[in-house]
C-alpha cells in the first residue's frame, strides 16, 4: 500500500464511513473531566450536541479504521472487488486524531468502524485497542461508538463493551434471502447470535450495577443496528416486521435505515436506481410509531399499499393508518386516554402530554389544540373539542385529498 499522510487517510476513510447511518450519541452515561482529571465529556460545558433533522449525530469523528476488506458484499463500496483507493489507520493514529479533534472542540466523541482485514478477530482487536487506549492511557471521557464484528471472538466483543458507550452490529439487509444474495459470506444466524450475546452481557452487567455500585458499566448506551433499504426486493412490511422482531428479541436502542445508494463500479446484481429518499424517512416515522406511539408492526403494515407492500410517500404512516381505521375517530380531546390521543394524526408525544396537563384545569377548544401543533387542518377530522365536532367530515370519500399536503414543484438546480 502506498504511504499516505494522515490527512490523505482521513479524507479517504471519513468519506468511506458516510454509508453507515447508525451514528448517534444518545442514552449514554454522564462523564466529564471538569474535576481536572482525564479529558473529554459526554455532557456539560464545551460540548455541542448537534443533530441532523433526521436525528443523526453530526458531532462525532466518524471514520473507518480501514476501507480494505476480505469480504465481497455486493452493496458495499469497500468490498474486495471494488476499485477504490485504499487506506488504513493504525490504532495509535485514530487515538491521536480523536484527542486532537476533541481539543480543538470539533467533536464530542468517536464513531469507529472498519472493513475486515486478515480476520474478524484481528480487526476487532484493533478496534478494541483504540477504545482501550483512549479510556485507560488518556482517560478520555467522551463518547465512543464501536461497530462490532459478529464473527469475532465473544471475549473481544465483551472487552469492547467495557470501553465503548454503544456497540452496533449491522444486520445489513432485512431478509435472510437478501443477505444470501448480496452478502453470501455473511450469516444472519451468526449476526443475531452476536446481538443476543450482547444483550445478555448488558443485562448481566446491569444486574451487577444494581447490586454493586462500582461494578463496571457495559455499553451504557445499548446496541443498535442498520438495514439497507432498496438494495433487495424486501418491501416495507418485511422491513417493519424485522425491525419489530429485533427490538423485541435484542432490546435494541435504535434500528437505522439507510436508503441504498448506487456506488462506483457496481455489481451487476444491484438495482440501477436508488429508492426514493422519502421511503427511508417514512420508515423512520414508522419506527417512531412503534417506539413511542404504541403501534405494533401489524398495525403499521395495515397502512402500507396492498399492491406494493410499501408505505405511501405522499402522506405519513400515522395518517395512512388513521384513514384506514376511521371507526376509531373522532377522539374527544377532553376525555380520551393518552393511548387514543397518541393515534390522532398531527399530535406528537409532547403535544399529547400538554393536552393531558391542560385539560385538568379547563375544557379545551380547537384553537387551544391548534397552538400545540403545526397543522390544524390534519387534526380537524379526527378530534372533538369543546367547540368543534367534525360531524361527517371523517367519513368523506375525498378526506385524503382534503388533508394531504399539497404537491410541491422542486427546483431543478437547488
Amino acid at each position: 500500500m502506498v504511504q499516505l499522510s494522515s490527512r490523505q487517510k482521513l479524507e479517504i476513510l471519513a468519506d468511506a464511513a458516510k454509508y453507515d447511518a447508525s451514528c448517534a450519541s444518545s442514552g449514554t452515561a454522564r462523564r466529564d473531566s471538569r474535576g481536572g482529571k482525564g479529558i473529554g465529556s459526554t455532557e456539560g460545558m464545551g460540548i455541542c450536541h448537534a443533530y441532523a433533522p433526521d436525528g443523526r449525530c453530526i458531532s462525532l469523528l466518524k471514520i473507518l479504521l480501514t476501507n480494505s476488506c476480505i469480504f465481497d458484499c455486493h452493496y458495499c463500496i469497500n468490498r474486495r472487488s471494488s476499485d477504490v483507493r485504499r487506506a488504513r489507520f493504525t490504532a495509535q493514529e485514530v487515538v491521536d486524531l480523536t484527542l486532537s479533534f476533541y481539543r480543538r472542540n470539533y467533536i464530542e466523541g468517536l464513531f469507529l468502524s472498519s472493513g475486515i482485514i486478515r480476520s474478524s478477530d484481528y480487526t476487532m482487536e484493533q478496534l478494541v485497542e483504540v477504545a482501550r487506549s483512549l479510556r485507560e492511557d488518556h482517560e478520555f471521557r467522551g463518547y465512543i461508538h464501536l461497530k462490532t464484528i459478529p464473527d469475532a471472538d465473544p471475549e473481544l466483543i465483551r472487552r469492547a463493551g467495557l470501553h465503548a458507550d454503544r456497540l452496533s452490529i449491522n444486520v445489513e439487509l432485512p431478509t435472510e434471502s437478501g443477505l444470501r444474495q448480496f452478502a453470501p459470506e455473511k450469516n444472519g444466524g451468526r449476526i443475531e447470535g452476536a446481538m443476543g450475546r450482547l444483550r445478555a452481557e448488558m443485562e448481566d452487567h446491569g444486574d451487577a450495577r444494581r447490586k454493586y455500585r462500582h461494578a463496571p458499566r457495559f455499553a451504557p448506551a445499548g446496541q443498535s443496528t442498520q438495514m439497507i433499504v432498496g438494495a433487495d426486493a424486501a418491501d416495507d412490511r418485511a422491513i417493519i416486521a424485522r425491525a419489530s422482531s429485533l427490538y423485541d428479541r435484542h432490546r435494541l436502542r435504535r434500528v437505522y435505515y439507510s436508503a441504498f445508494s448506487p456506488i462506483p463500479s457496481p455489481s451487476a446484481v444491484l438495482p440501477l436506481k436508488r429508492p426514493p429518499l422519502l421511503r427511508e424517512h417514512r420508515l423512520y416515522q414508522s419506527d417512531w410509531m412503534m417506539r413511542f406511539y404504541g403501534y405494533d408492526a401489524g398495525e403499521i403494515a395495515a397502512a402500507t399499499d396492498p399492491a406494493t407492500g410499501c408505505l405511501p410517500l405522499d402522506i405519513d404512516p400515522k395518517l395512512a393508518w388513521a384513514l384506514n381505521h376511521r371507526a376509531t375517530f373522532p377522539v374527544d380531546v377532553n376525555r380520551a386516554p393518552r393511548e387514543a390521543l397518541l393515534r390522532v394524526p398531527g399530535l406528537g408525544v409532547k403535544a399529547v402530554d400538554r393536552i393531558l396537563a391542560s385539560r385538568r384545569h379547563r375544557r379545551l377548544r380547537l384553537e387551544d389544540v391548534g397552538r400545540l401543533t403545526t397543522s390544524i387542518i390534519k387534526l380537524r377530522p379526527f378530534l372533538v373539542t369543546a367547540d368543534w365536532r367534525p360531524t361527517a367530515l371523517v367519513d368523506r370519500i375525498d378526506l385524503r385529498a382534503h388533508i394531504a399536503p399539497p404537491a410541491r414543484q422542486l427546483e431543478l438546480f437547488a
